[in-house]
């Protein structure tokens, strides 16, 4: 039976081959710069997918959340990262997720180490989370008397056990110069390493984010990169540059349910509930909250003509459509939605559909 048979319902459906293709070209620029690539699995979330990527050589994931570390537990992954500044009401979790699976927190106070310090039964590793300038979460850069004490906190614990610094740049998303602040990112790095390698001769610094590490190509001393995005990529980092369209993985399938020739619009089951609601900005100033793709038994393609959807509400998603979809379409058809934020998206649907009409599973589909 095709995939679209089993199709009534707006339906996440992912492409294998492209997902793949994905993991495969980011391990091998990994490799190819002698970095560890260590993904972040906030995007997938997924065991079977994570499958995928142990195939590529990946051997170690991050978690957005402890809900989603104890998801990914008993997987077989090396060690899991929660890249959140830990909360300390989660300790007693934690320690029951660390009896059996290596994992590391983010630290980015001496509040929270202290609990840690003073709580914790199993060993844990922890990072200190750096902020070189998104300004969201992380010690400054230069703040070297909070890093020394958190450091010095952690040694009163046999517990815990420094592992190194990461650094999310998530500014690549809204900065205009993309290359400036992968190098501040880069460099800021490099000077903690330089400090603190003495010390903590095993440290390690990472790297995380999918616009730099898809798109630059000087990666200095950094160890690890830790992209998410790119397993499915989306129409956000087709818009930084980060991939082309053909390069994203999973695509919306939404019911057409009525369709108004005179406003060139075409209404259809899928809404703020299964995209989420990130948002791109046409060049006229109209609002994209997805763009169409054309199903069909392979999956889907690109057309050359564009329709996009223009509004959202909870269940209804209503598309601005082309001259050549508005004469194709009917009510009952399928329409493909390439997502803006692929991994809000999954995290909405909370489960894949493959095109060999296979389920695939999603931390949040599995309550």
């Amino acid at each position: 039976m095709p995939y679209l048979d089993l199709i009534a319902s707006p339906t996440l459906v992912i492409n294998e081959t492209i997902t793949r293709a994905n993991i495969q070209r980011m391990a091998e620029k990994a490799n190819r710069h002698g970095k560890k690539l260590i993904p972040h699995w906030k995007t997938a979330q997924s065991h079977e997918i994570g499958n995928w990527a142990k195939e590529y050589g990946i051997t170690e994931v991050t978690a957005s959340s402890i809900k989603l570390a104890e998801y990914l537990c008993g997987q077989g992954w090396e060690n899991i990262h929660i890249a959140f500044p830990f909360n300390v009401r989660e300790i007693s979790r934690l320690n029951r997720l660390a009896e059996n699976q290596g994992i590391s927190v983010q630290i980015v106070n001496t509040s929270t180490i202290q609990a840690l310090a003073d709580q914790l039964t199993q060993t844990v590793g922890f990072f200190i989370e750096i902020d070189a300038g998104y300004g969201r979460t992380g010690v400054a850069t230069s703040d070297f008397q909070t890093i020394d004490a958190i450091l010095s906190i952690s040694k009163t614990s046999s517990a815990l056990q420094f592992k190194g610094f990461y650094l999310h740049p998530g500014h690549t998303y809204y900065g205009v110069d993309k290359q400036k602040i992968h190098e501040e990112s880069r460099e800021a790095l490099h000077i903690l390493k330089t400090t603190y390698q003495s010390s903590y001769p095993n440290l390690v610094t990472r790297l995380g984010d999918t616009p730099g590490c898809a798109v630059m190509e000087e990666f200095g001393d950094v160890d690890e990169l830790g992209p998410g995005n790119f397993v499915f990529f989306d129409l956000m980092q087709v818009q930084l540059g980060s991939c082309r369209k053909e390069d994203i993985a999973v695509c919306l399938a939404v019911p057409v349910v009525d369709i108004n020739l005179e406003r060139k619009e075409i209404l259809v089951h899928g809404g703020g509930v299964h995209l989420a609601k990130d948002v791109l900005v046409n060049a006229d100033g109209s609002k994209n909250f997805g763009e169409v793709v054309l199903l069909d038994e392979k999956g889907w393609s690109i057309p050359s003509h564009y329709s996009y959807m223009k509004s959202i509400s909870q269940e209804h998603g209503i598309v601005k459509a082309s001259d050549e979809l508005l004469a194709a379409v009917k009510v009952g058809d399928l329409l493909g939605i390439l997502p803006v934020h692929s991994c809000m998206t999954a995290d909405c649907m909370g489960e894949y559909l493959s095109l060999d009409e296979k389920k695939i599973d999603h931390a949040e589909g599995c309550h």
